[in-house]
């Protein structure tokens, strides 16, 4: 007698299994199809930007061979085209290498214009903004105003900024060039007593001291400074270019 219960017990499970199934089968099927939709979309969607990565890197290489090859004005068009393009780190790394390589075919207009369109392009890290200023300031030594140099790079020289040191070192050429030769030297004090600056530029800073300190504190001695001034103007888009290159390199793996 209990088997008989318990096939009619199993039977009406079974009842209301398929009852339940009939009524909610339709949901469980499309919520089914949705993981599995959701989970191709989030495949294809990777493989996708895996594939613009890779064709970023392609065309920035092949840029790079034409800058490497000496061919700047077509590098720069290739590196401009990429910086308008590319949806990854290689739009500010193309666009720093475009400015550069418009600087090297010698079209200084377009050069500073590339580095201030970076400086302020709001869309990009600030980081990357603030090194486009600072790369705008150094190759703007000798062509625009001082002291417009001077106050563009205000905002870099607080405390916390990561371009601080060079910088303060830019600020102090600008001085040198705006004659208040005071000032540069107590920035370069400044500098090679900092101990968080890099060492190249504490070095670079020293010197300075050195050869502003000797100098006769005269009418006579102003046109020494000036003098000094482009020399070590020359020399700081190094630091900076370094400096670019490892934000660069920071920029290209930033959306891998």
């Amino acid at each position: 007698m209990s088997d008989i219960f318990r096939e009619i017990d199993e039977e009406l499970r079974r009842d209301n299994l398929a009852k339940l199934w009939d009524k909610y089968s339709h949901f469980v099927i499309g919520l089914a199809v949705l993981v599995v939709a959701a989970v191709a979309a989030v495949e294809g969607w990777s493989w996708y930007k895996a594939r613009e990565r890779r064709e970023e890197s392609v065309r920035y290489t092949a840029a790079l061979d034409l800058a490497r090859r000496g061919e700047n004005a077509q590098a720069a068009d290739a590196f401009a085209l990429l910086g308008r393009q590319a949806s990854s780190g290689y739009r500010v790394l193309a666009r720093l290498e475009e400015a550069d390589s418009r600087a090297k075919a010698g079209d200084a207009g377009a050069a500073l214009a590339a580095y201030e369109g970076l400086a302020d392009d709001r869309s990009v890290d600030p980081v990357y903004r603030d090194l486009g200023t600072l790369l705008w300031a150094q190759h703007s030594l000798g062509k625009e105003d001082p002291n417009a140099v001077v106050s563009r790079l205000a905002p870099l020289t607080a405390d916390g900024n990561a371009w601080r040191p060079l910088a303060l070192e830019t600020t102090a050429l600008a001085k040198l060039r705006a004659g208040d030769r005071p000032a540069a030297l107590d920035i370069y004090k400044r500098l090679a007593d900092d101990l968080t600056a890099p060492q190249g530029l504490r070095a670079r800073a020293s010197e300075m001291v050195s050869a502003l300190g000797e100098a006769p504190a005269s009418a006579s001695a102003a046109p020494a400074s000036a003098a000094a001034a482009p020399a070590a103007t020359a020399a700081a888009p190094a630091p900076a270019a370094d400096a670019a290159a490892a934000a660069s390199d920071a920029a290209s793996n930033k959306d891998k």
